[in-house]
């Protein structure tokens, strides 16, 4: 990547973000000059999301703020066609588990084919955060599991409020 392109797409649904999310997103932000957070409008092989692509925009929005590189938006396309637009050189995604790596080896090859001048770059969850995944943190939110520390405060009161109706 040329030093003047250093851009990364990072991409999720981010229902809700996870403070998982938000170490991949800081640790990507100290590797790449400009960061652009897509929060997918349109998820296809996941169930409806509970928070509007708006509502988990501003939630991100709020927990980058100090992060000065990094910019939050919604994208309804495939994701290289979204770092296309971008002028991003490279996707970045944390991994969990052998799961996760199963899943997006193919995502990869996928992507490569359709955009081979687009990188997939992956980094390893740090510790504290490789077991945390959002459908498990709504799953423990549901039962009234103690989800401090798991997401920012704003999200887990959010959160609580969304599913105790």
């Amino acid at each position: 990547m040329a030093p003047d392109n250093r851009i990364a797409i990072c991409p999720g649904t981010y229902d809700p973000v996870t403070n998982g999310h938000l170490d991949v997103i800081r640790r990507a932000s100290a590797m790449f000059d400009h960061v652009v957070v897509g929060v997918v409008n349109l998820p296809i092989r996941k169930v409806t999301p509970l928070f509007s692509a708006s509502e988990r925009v501003r939630f991100l929005e709020n927990a980058t703020s100090h992060l000065e590189n990094v910019t939050i938006e919604t994208f309804a396309t495939l994701v290289v066609e979204f770092a296309r637009v971008k002028g991003a050189k490279a996707i970045v995604k944390g991994l969990r588990a052998i799961s996760d790596f199963e899943y997006e080896f193919e995502m990869n090859q996928l992507n490569s084919m359709q955009a081979p001048d687009i990188e997939s770059v992956y980094l390893m969850a740090s510790p504290k955060h490789s077991f945390l995944r959002s459908s498990g943190v709504k799953e423990l939110a549901s039962f009234g599991g103690k989800i401090d520390g798991l997401v920012p405060d704003e999200v887990a009161v959010r959160l609580l409020d969304e599913l105790s109706r």
